[in-house]
């Protein structure tokens, strides 16, 4: 026996607009019917794969995340980090090296964190 990833879940104080920039960043869609003052929502990953789900809750991010998304872009890192800085994602730490390694550490809208890793070409 195994289990299934089914969703990755973010508390959040606001689930409709957390869900928006975190479609934004994917490029995939949020639920059929997603609407603003929804407590709960989602983005859908990919067919069958898990799904971003956006829980609101009363008490605000205090603290560091202990699990966080790492994204690999299909453009270059240092443009995505552009994009996504014009999304509203903040750079929390710059990670990137002169030598073309290394990540950056972003935080979206409301303070959690996740890291945009090198493209695949960037890698090869």
């Amino acid at each position: 026996m195994v289990s299934v990833v089914q969703n990755v879940a973010i508390d959040c104080a606001d689930a409709y607009e957390l869900a928006r920039f975190w479609a934004a960043v994917t490029g995939r869609p949020m639920e059929p019917g997603a609407a603003p003052g929804d407590r709960e929502t989602q983005v859908e990953l990919g067919e069958g794969g898990p799904v971003l789900y956006f829980n609101q809750v009363p008490e605000p991010k205090t603290v560091k995340n202990r699990v966080h998304l790492c994204l690999r872009p299909e453009t270059s890192r240092d443009g995505e980090v552009e994009r996504l800085l014009a999304l509203g994602a903040v750079l929390v730490a710059d990670r990137r090296n002169a030598d073309g390694t290394g990540w950056a550490v972003l935080a979206d809208p409301e303070g959690n964190e996740f890291c945009l890793l090198r493209s695949a070409a960037e890698r090869a």
